[in-house]
C-alpha cells in the first residue's frame, strides 16, 4: 500500500527546511524496520507550510511470527522446566530441548501475531513527528505542551485510501490538505495518494520544491532578465514561496555610483532581489524580486519593492559618505574596543598578531593589509550589512588610495568561505588569508576552545579547511609544522583535514592517502604532488604487488622486533638476495632527479625481485647474524624507497 503524511503548519523557515526533511525520512524508514512493515519512502519534500513524505510497498499489516525464548538448563530439573512452562501460560509438553555451547537448555517457541500496519503507525507517528530536530522549536498550546518549528494546523495521514487515526496538539488527521493562503480554496481540500500534488497544484502549491525552483528560473527568462547568478538567494526563494513569479522592477540610475558589491548586498540582503547586469557585465538599474502569488497586474509589488529598495539605498550612499570622514588607517585603533574573543582580546590585538604572520608568509604588502584588513568592522557600512566585511574594507582601500595589491588582499582575505569557493586571486590576498585563519587557529587552539562535536562557534573547521585549500591551490610549499606553532594537538587537527581534503574534495582513494601522509604530510604540496603520482601509477602491473611485498616486509620487521642495524653485504649468502641487493644499487642511482611519478614507475621495477627474494629467501635465518643482516636489508629497502609513500598501507586485492 502507499502511504502519504503531510504536517501542515505555519511557514517553517527556509534554511530548516532540508534538515527536517532528512531526518524525517530517516526516521520514517527506521519506524518501517523496526516495526517489520517493508516498504520504502520514495520521496520527501516540502513548501514553507507543509513537509511531506510518500512511502509505498507497505503491508496491510505485520507478518504472523515465531519468538524462541530460551528458559533454564535441563539440568536444572522438572520443577524449573514448571516455572518456565507456567511463565509463558504453556503446559511442559509444549517445551522443547535446545543444544547450545553452554549445555541443554528448556526452550519454547512463542507465537506471535502480526498487528495491522494502521494502528502500529498510529502508535508511532506522534512522537516521530514531534522529535523532528530544529534550532528553535516554541509552544502553541500552552506551557508543557507539545513543541514544534511553527504551530501544527493540519496533519494528513492516509494508507492506501484511509485515513490513519491519531492526533496530536489537539489536530486530528484527516485526508484533507489546505492550499496557497490568498489564491487557493478557502475550504480544505479533499484528497487521495494519487490526486494529491495535482489538488495542490490547482490551488497553487507546487510541492515539489524542484517544480518551484524550475518556475522562478523559466519566469525570470521570461523577463528577458541577464540575471546574476546567487544559487544561495534561489534557494531562500524556493522554499519560502508556495507558488513564486518573478517580476522586474528597477531604481533610479544615480545609484550606480555606489560600488555594485554594496547595491547587490542591499537587494539581496533586505529584499530578496536578484540583481541584473547588462551585455557588458555591469550592473543594471533593474532588479528582479519574487512574489508568491500568481500577477502584478497592478504593478503594486513591483512599487512596494522599488521603494523599499529606494530607502535602502538612499542609507548605503549615506554610510558610504560618513565612512569616508575617517580613513581606515585611522579606525586601526578603534578595533581596541571591539572584541576579537574574550580570552584571546581585541580585534586590535588580532591585527597585531596578523601583520607579523602576514609579513613572514607574504612581505610588506601583506603586513599593510593585515593592518588593515579589520578596520572595516568600525564602519557603519559593514555594521548594517555584516557580510560586506573584507569586501568594504578593500572598496575603502581603493578609494583611499592605497596599492592595488593592499585593496585586493584586504577585499579577498577571507576567503575561500567553503570548499566551493576560489581562494584568494593574489599571493598578497592568500598570505593574509592564511595569516588571519592561522592566527585564529592557533589561538583558540592555546586556550582550549577545539571543536568538539557538533559544536565548534568559531568555525575552526572551515578555516583549516581553508588554509589547507589555499597551500595547496595556492602552491604555498611551507612547513605545516611551523606555521601551526609547533602545536601537536593542532597538527592531529589538521591532519584529520587535510584527509577530508584529499578525499572527499580531491577524490583520492583513503589508502593512497593513508600511504602518502605516512610518508610525510608537512608540506602539503609536496604531498598533493605525490598523491598525484601514486593515483597515476597504481594500476600499472607492478605496483600493487609491489605494495604487498612492502607490507610484507614490514610485517616481518616488526614481527622480528627489529630495532636497526648496518646492513652488510659480505654477509649475504642466497642469490636471490644478492640479486635484490644488486637491484636496490642500481635503483639509487636511476631514482636521482626523476619526478615522483617517474620515481614510482621506476621502484615498481623491483617487484620482480622481491618476488624472487621472498621465493628463495628465509629471512628467519638460523644463523644470528645472517638474520640480522636480512632484516637490516629489508628496513633499508622500507626506508629508502617509502619517502613517496608508506606502500604499506595501500590496500591489495
Amino acid at each position: 500500500m502507499n502511504f502519504l503524511l503531510e504536517i501542515g503548519a505555519e511557514e517553517i523557515p527556509d534554511w530548516m527546511i532540508e534538515p527536517a526533511l532528512e531526518q524525517l525520512s530517516k526516521d520514517f524508514s527506521a519506524l518501517l524496520a523496526a516495526s517489520k512493515l517493508g516498504g520504502s519512502v520514495q520521496a520527501v519534500d516540502a513548501s514553507p507550510r507543509r513537509l511531506v513524505l510518500w512511502a509505498e510497498g507497505l503491508p496491510a499489516g505485520q507478518s504472523d511470527g515465531e519468538e524462541l525464548v530460551t528458559g533454564p538448563p535441563k539440568s536444572a530439573g522438572a520443577g524449573a522446566a514448571g516455572g518456565f512452562a507456567k511463565k509463558n501460560g504453556v503446559t511442559v509438553d509444549a517445551l522443547e530441548t535446545l543444544t547450545t555451547d553452554k549445555g541443554e537448555y528448556f526452550g519454547y517457541r512463542k507465537k506471535t501475531v502480526g498487528r495491522a500496519t494502521a494502528p502500529v503507525l498510529a502508535e508511532a507517528l506522534p512522537d516521530l513527528i514531534l522529535k523532528l530536530y530544529f534550532p528553535k522549536t516554541m509552544y502553541w498550546t500552552g506551557k508543557g505542551g507539545p513543541r514544534f518549528i511553527r504551530p501544527i494546523r493540519w496533519i494528513v495521514a492516509l494508507l492506501g485510501g484511509e485515513v490513519v487515526n491519531f492526533e496530536l496538539a489537539g489536530v486530528k488527521t484527516g485526508n484533507v490538505t489546505y492550499g496557497h493562503r490568498r489564491l487557493g480554496s478557502k475550504a480544505a481540500i479533499p484528497l487521495t495518494y494519487e490526486n494529491y500534488e495535482r489538488s495542490l497544484q490547482e490551488n497553487f502549491v507546487l510541492v515539489r520544491a524542484a517544480e518551484r525552483k524550475q518556475r522562478i528560473l523559466d519566469g525570470i527568462a521570461k523577463l528577458g532578465a541577464n540575471v546574476k547568478t546567487d544559487e544561495k538567494l534561489l534557494h531562500v526563494l524556493t522554499y519560502i514561496t508556495e507558488w513564486p513569479t518573478p517580476i522586474m522592477g528597477s531604481f533610479d540610475e544615480s545609484f550606480l555610483q555606489l560600488p555594485k558589491e554594496v547595491l547587490v548586498m542591499v537587494m539581496r540582503h533586505h529584499q530578496k532581489n536578484f540583481s541584473v547586469e547588462r551585455a557588458d557585465g555591469e550592473l543594471s538599474n533593474q532588479f528582479v524580486a519574487v512574489m508568491n502569488i500568481d500577477n502584478d497586474n497592478e504593478r503594486i509589488v513591483q512599487r512596494g519593492n522599488e521603494r523599499v529598495l529606494r530607502a535602502r539605498f538612499n542609507d548605503a550612499k549615506f554610510f558610504w559618505d560618513v565612512d569616508q570622514r575617517k580613513k581606515l588607517a585611522d579606525r586601526v585603533n578603534d578595533l581596541s574596543k571591539v572584541t576579537f574573543q574574550a580570552k584571546l582580546g581585541s580585534y586590535l590585538e588580532k591585527t597585531n598578531r596578523m601583520i607579523d604572520l602576514a609579513r613572514e608568509l607574504g612581505g610588506d604588502d601583506a603586513a599593510r593589509a593585515a593592518h588593515l584588513a579589520k578596520a572595516d568592522l568600525t564602519t557603519e557600512m559593514v555594521k548594517e550589512f555584516t557580510d560586506l566585511q573584507g569586501i568594504v574594507g578593500g572598496l575603502y582601500a581603493k578609494a583611499q588610495g592605497e596599492k592595488e595589491a593592499v585593496c585586493t588582499a584586504i577585499y579577498e582575505h577571507y576567503k575561500p568561505l567553503s570548499m566551493d569557493d576560489s581562494i584568494p586571486a593574489t599571493k598578497t590576498g592568500q598570505a593574509l588569508g592564511l595569516a588571519d585563519k592561522l592566527d585564529t587557529l592557533r589561538g583558540c587552539f592555546s586556550v582550549g576552545m577545539m571543536p568538539t562535536g557538533s559544536k565548534d562557534p568559531f568555525a575552526l573547521r572551515r578555516a583549516a579547511q581553508g588554509v589547507v585549500k589555499i597551500l595547496i591551490e595556492g602552491g604555498w610549499s611551507v612547513s605545516l609544522k611551523k606555521i601551526l606553532g609547533g602545536d601537536a594537538q593542532l597538527e592531529e587537527f589538521f591532519l584529520d583535514r587535510l584527509k577530508y581534503y584529499f578525499r572527499e574534495i580531491q577524490g583520492f582513494k583513503y589508502d593512497e592517502v593513508n600511504a602518502v601522509l605516512a610518508a610525510g604530510s608537512d608540506d602539503v604540496v609536496d604531498a598533493h604532488e605525490r598523491l598525484k603520482a601514486i593515483q597515476a601509477v597504481r594500476p600499472t602491473e607492478n605496483f600493487e604487488p609491489l605494495a604487498a611485498s612492502f607490507k610484507r616486509m614490514k610485517n616481518i620487521v616488526t614481527q622480528a622486533n627489529f630495532t636497526g642495524g648496518i646492513f652488510n653485504a659480505a654477509l649475504m649468502t642466497e642469490d636471490a638476495e644478492k640479486h635484490l641487493h644488486a637491484a636496490a644499487e642500481s635503483l639509487r642511482g636511476k631514482l636521482k632527479g626523476l619526478p615522483y611519478q617517474a620515481s614510482l614507475e621506476t621502484i615498481a621495477g623491483l617487484r620482480p625481485a622481491v618476488d624472487q627474494f621472498f621465493d628463495k629467501v628465509m629471512v628467519n635465518a638460523q644463523d644470528q647474524s645472517v638474520r640480522n643482516n636480512r632484516l637490516a636489508m629489508l628496513a633499508g629497502l622500507l626506508s629508502e624507497f617509502s619517502s613517496i609513500a608508506d606502500f604499506s598501507e595501500i590496500v591489495t586485492g
